[in-house]
């Protein structure tokens, strides 16, 4: 069907490929999603994740990654993050996302009636110690059950 040589340049553009868009993300240290069932949020869920810093000279960039439906009914999410250190100290913060501009229209990409965000929540953070940090995100809308909400995640990368 092709000859050999025509079935080498096929192989070395795979391979090429894949070594190309794995290297668009290299500078990724963690990223994880969880998907909220039925696009509810409730304000006693929370999402955790985990990581492991083992180079703490390095500076990283912390983002949140989101996930919203056409149906959301706000402009804007606001999130508590709980961040547990190695050593047990802990650290909270209230972050606001905005996921429509003043017209309402959708920020971030997508082409379906989901979209899809990523907020820069920290530049060139420092962790201070090497070892496992516990992140825990919640919603803090102020409303039990958040509707249009479909994944919630964050991306640590190194800058």
């Amino acid at each position: 069907m092709f000859s050999s040589s025509r079935k080498i340049s096929l192989f070395a553009l795979f391979i090429f490929s894949l070594l190309v868009f794995q290297s668009c993300d290299s500078k990724r240290l963690f990223e994880d999603n969880k998907i909220i069932e039925n696009r509810v949020w409730n304000n006693q869920d929370k999402a955790t994740f985990k990581v492991t810093i083992t180079d703490i000279l390095a500076r990283y960039n912390f983002y949140f990654n989101l996930r919203n439906s056409s149906n959301y009914p706000y402009s804007n999410i606001y999130l508590f993050l709980k961040t547990v250190f190695p050593d047990g100290r802990i650290a909270r913060d209230t972050i606001e996302c905005q996921l429509a501009d003043y017209d309402g229209k959708w920020l971030g990409s997508g082409i379906s009636d989901v979209k899809f965000n990523r907020f820069l929540f920290q530049k060139g953070v420092r962790f201070p110690k090497k070892g496992q940090y516990i992140f825990e995100v919640e919603q803090a809308m102020r409303v039990k059950d958040l509707k249009g909400i479909s994944d919630i995640g964050i991306r640590i990368e190194r800058q």
